[in-house]
């Protein structure tokens, strides 16, 4: 089933009896936070707010917080499409009249990709002029945010000489009715538009959608090439262009079945400080200088809903987009990055802070190769940990592959730290925001060690309780980092670690009780350069070479952001109110 704007796929969940209805007031001062937060905890339904306080407009949330609603959204479709694009591709050469045949379709479909111009559309049934941001039912989510975030705004615009577009979701701190922060990090289309007008000493016209055709807000976190359209994306998803309409003053098409479209610019030269914001890493990003969106006009349909969405801890709403995005483009992987046959990053570690990769070794350290194409590539660049084998197994099972790897791994060549690099702007682990350092682990061939599973010996006196994550790899609870900073060092010296190749130095060791919690836990509190220690470490040309055991220092360090909670006000105030919100539904 296509649907073309937001109000259709309502009404589909709704048929799935997907949707809840919450008639009650709300506040969208983290009470409709916390209501989300515990409907993805259950694998509950959409949340429909009817009546938020302060604003006439309902507000829609976690409408893609399950994996059955993402296939109700987007169906097997684009998948199918994009294998058929990818075995055509590879089977082109050389050129048969029966392969053109076969495929046919893909004539037809391209027919249907990019954007068509329309005269009417329920996106103009309102100009409000000047805007008034405050109409707006924008929620803050975490008690120590900076302020209410607009957090679903699909942010459009076009490079300044060659008008090619750019869509992707940037947060939006509201700051006034009229001004928000653009969250524009490194390595972000719309980012690079702005810098260019910035040496132009240009402002950059920017424009926002809201709502729309589902397909819009999947093609706007797509990690896609540069120079790849997110609309032409979008309307493969759709499976038909996507109807734009212009005013005559406006500076953008905007999709004619959205919700709202806030028009405006973002000026040279002008920053101003943004967040903190409970972010998806699940701790808080902290307060940076930002450029500033000053929004002149605001359209919206005669009876608009305001879509939003809530991060914070995986899992998380964005975990389940995330995931089909990766489904969705694998078939892509070996095309764009010949030797990767398989490719994966987790969303439990905020994606960029761990991947894995399945490759082939037709020669000795091929290897390193594909792993240098997937961290060129694109959002993939930012990758912190990056895993390789060249054996076939389901990266998706974390302990078996981690399993896999450390029967495999010479610690001597097979693991490399690479310092001095940009990472992603949320991962507080590095030096500076934007700096770090990342890991590359190798796992190939046979195994070359038989690993313990069971942990028996003596522990030092500075460790309180020893856990087993999978064979070889052992979770130990430590002294918090201010009383003992050294404590890794001296902990890959113990001898009765010694027959274990990977040590893990946590705050508590019940992390190795779920795969989700020991990712969440160990990858995002750490830098490779930083928190990697060895029994023993030797410079050979120019390589360091490392002998096991290697423990990763993951306690959590004076310098990290807060870790996210619900405050507790809120949550006494959303448990007394649950049977209010769903009177027959959850309750």
């Amino acid at each position: 089933m296509r649907l073309h704007n937001l109000r259709q796929f309502l009404d589909l969940l709704r048929r799935e009896q997907d949707l809840a209805t919450i008639d009650v007031e709300v506040d969208p001062y983290l009470e409709a936070a916390e209501i989300h937060r515990r409907v993805i905890d259950q694998s509950g339904p959409a949340l429909l707010f009817k009546h938020i306080k302060g604003s006439a407009f309902p507000v829609v949330t976690n409408l893609f917080g399950t994996a059955k609603r993402i296939e109700l959204a987007f169906g097997s479709r684009p998948l199918q499409l994009i294998r058929q694009v990818v075995e055509f591709a590879e089977t082109l050469l050389p050129p048969r009249f029966s392969k053109f045949w076969e495929n046919r379709n893909l004539a037809l479909e391209a027919l249907k990709l990019g954007t068509r111009h329309v005269k009417q559309g329920p996106v103009v049934d309102v100009l409000q002029y000047p805007a008034n941001l405050n109409a707006l039912p924008v929620l803050t989510t975490w008690q120590e945010d900076g302020g209410p975030f607009i957090t679903l705004p699909l942010v459009y615009t076009e490079h300044p000489r060659d008008k090619r577009h750019n869509l992707g979701i940037y947060r939006l701190q509201r700051y006034d009715a009229m001004s928000t922060g653009m969250h524009w990090q490194i390595q972000k289309g719309g980012g690079f538009h702005y810098s260019v007008a910035e040496q132009l000493n240009e402002p950059l016209p920017v424009t926002v959608f809201l709502g729309g055709p589902p397909a819009l807000l999947l093609a706007a976190v797509s990690p896609l090439p540069e120079n790849v359209g997110e609309l032409v994306i979008a309307s493969l998803l759709a499976g038909e262009r996507i109807p734009m309409i212009r005013d005559s003053f406006g500076p953008h098409p905007m999709p004619a079945e959205s919700e709202f479209v806030l028009q405006g610019f973002v000026p040279p030269q002008e920053r101003r400080l943004e967040g903190p914001f409970g972010d998806h890493y699940g701790y808080y990003s902290l307060q940076h200088e930002y450029p500033v969106f000053r929004v002149q006009k605001i359209y919206h349909r005669r009876d608009a809903i305001y879509p939003a969405t809530v991060v914070g801890k995986p899992r998380q709403e964005d975990f389940f987009i995330g995931d089909y995005l990766q489904e969705l483009l694998s078939p892509l992987f070996p095309l764009v990055m010949p030797g990767v046959r398989d490719l994966w990053s987790y969303g439990e570690t905020g994606f960029h802070s761990l991947a894995a990769a399945v490759v082939q070794e037709r020669y000795e350290r091929e290897a390193m190769a594909s792993a240098f194409r997937v961290l060129g590539e694109g959002q993939l660049s930012l990758t912190k940990f990056l895993m390789v084998t060249d054996v076939v197994i389901d990266l998706r099972n974390f302990r078996k592959l981690l399993e896999h790897i450390l029967q495999r791994v010479r610690w001597e060549t097979d693991l490399f730290i690479i310092s001095n690099l940009s990472m992603d702007t949320l991962d507080y682990c590095g030096p500076e925001v934007n700096k770090g350092s990342k890991a590359i682990l190798l796992g190939l061939g046979q195994p070359i060690r038989q690993l313990p599973g069971v942990f028996q010996g003596e522990i030092p006196s500075d460790v309180y309780e020893v856990k087993v994550f999978c064979p070889g790899c052992l979770v130990v609870a430590g002294l918090k980092y201010p009383e003992d900073p050294k404590q890794a060092e001296r902990l890959s010296q113990w001898k009765e670690f010694q027959d274990w190749p990977l040590l893990v130095l946590t705050d508590d060791a019940g992390i190795a009780g779920t795969s989700a919690l020991f990712l969440w836990s160990v990858f995002t509190r750490c830098e490779p350069a930083a928190d990697i220690y060895a029994a023993k470490v030797e410079v050979r040309r120019h390589h360091l070479c490392y002998r096991g055991p290697v423990i990763i220092d993951a306690r959590m360090k004076p310098s990290y952001p807060k870790e996210l909670f619900c405050d507790a006000e809120v949550s006494k105030k959303v448990d007394s109110r649950w049977g209010h919100y769903f009177p027959l539904e959850l309750s």
